[in-house]
């Protein structure tokens, strides 16, 4: 089976658990502090607050820059229903936007009708490690009075005209599951450059407890992240460049072996340097995605839909119009792709779908006149 992921964990992840197990010392420690000034160096922003997982990290960003009851959140259609989760546990309305179906990331065209007076912030959504459009999201920002948080988790290692994904925001948050370009097993980071910000989440993180500022000054919660994770986090680090060009290489191996067959390939425009976290692709119209899916895991190859049109779960189809989101959601198959894989990987996952797309097409019922 050509797996779809697979987590980078070699030898000094597993000796940095150890080393940290033998300690005693399991929670937020001096490993976590060190994968948060890693992560802070490399993406050149001031702060960087680690926590338990990536929808920690949202949750607190949103909280962190004010977000509450009554106010409105615009968020991508297409996302992991977390995007749209969080808002909801902040107090607020999740508003959905529509995407581009050529990036997956949110229209930017139709951002702006979306504003309300209720507006309070914008979530893009970096999806599958390509970053949003950036500058017209921070022009509606600006022109509106509204707070930014980017959902990053994809993202990390991303560029966007040349700066860092999850540091272009008042707060970028980033996920360190396993299927991320870096993974702590669970685990996620929230950026800014705002000291005031920082301040919140980190009390916020540790049940409210302001070490500068007079002890426990408000509710908070329990998303401290541990630090054998931390120590992974430091480790993965290390070598997260060569794993992030590892994945533009064999998306472009991609791009040539699929150029015949009829599927729409993702871009990215000259101004992105995604990670391609995922390589998704369009299927025709016509076909069957669960069918295809089905006839790759018998021939070895292991996929899944991109990801979730929220738009087609019930609790937010009130809540905008995305049509194009749930055309991805129906269309999207998510193909291997990991460090690990070779160059031959690929182009058996290509000979498959080929071969799954012929079959899967055979099969189809007749369309009467």
């Amino acid at each position: 089976m050509i797996k779809l992921a697979r987590p980078e964990i070699g030898a000094a992840e597993i000796d940095a658990v150890a080393r940290v197990l033998e300690t005693g010392m399991l929670v937020e420690g001096v490993n976590v502090a060190a994968f948060e000034t890693a992560v802070g160096r490399y993406t050149g922003a001031r702060h960087a607050i680690a926590v338990s997982s990536g929808t920690a990290a949202l949750h607190l960003a949103l909280v962190a820059v004010g977000v509450g009851p009554g106010d409105e959140v615009i968020v991508p259609g297409f996302t992991f229903p977390a995007s749209a989760n969080v808002i909801e546990l902040a107090g607020a309305v999740p508003v959905l936007v529509d995407i581009d179906l050529a990036t997956f990331n949110l229209d930017p065209a139709a951002l702006e009708r979306l504003v309300t007076p209720r507006t309070r912030a914008i979530m893009p959504v970096h999806l599958f490690g390509q970053s949003a459009e950036m500058d017209v999201v921070a022009a509606v920002a600006r022109a509106h009075g509204l707070k930014v948080v980017e959902d990053a988790a994809c993202a990390l290692g991303a560029r966007y005209r040349g700066r860092a994904c999850g540091a272009l925001s008042d707060a970028g948050c980033f996920s360190f599951h396993p299927r991320k370009v870096i993974t702590t097993g669970e685990g996620g980071m929230v950026l800014t450059d705002d000291d005031a910000v920082a301040a919140r989440i980190r009390a916020l993180r540790n049940h409210g407890y302001y070490v500068d500022g007079g002890g426990f000054l408000e509710p908070g919660f329990n998303y401290r992240m541990t630090d054998f994770q931390g120590a992974v986090g430091v480790a993965q680090m290390s070598r997260l460049d060569g794993l992030v060009e590892r994945r533009r290489e064999l998306a472009r191996l991609y791009d040539r072996v699929l150029a015949d067959l009829d599927v729409v390939r993702p871009s990215a425009p000259p101004h992105v340097d995604p990670v391609w976290q995922a390589y998704v692709v369009l299927l025709p119209e016509q076909v069957d995605r669960a069918a295809v899916t089905d006839d790759l895991r018998a021939r070895g190859v292991e996929t899944t839909f991109g990801t979730y049109s929220l738009g087609a779960i019930p609790r937010f189809a009130s809540h905008g119009a995305v049509p194009r989101s749930t055309e991805a959601w129906r269309r999207s198959l998510s193909l291997p792709l990991h460090p690990r894989m070779a160059d031959e990987d690929v182009a058996s996952v290509a000979e498959a779908l080929a071969a799954s797309l012929r079959e899967v097409a055979c099969q189809a019922p007749a369309v009467r006149g």
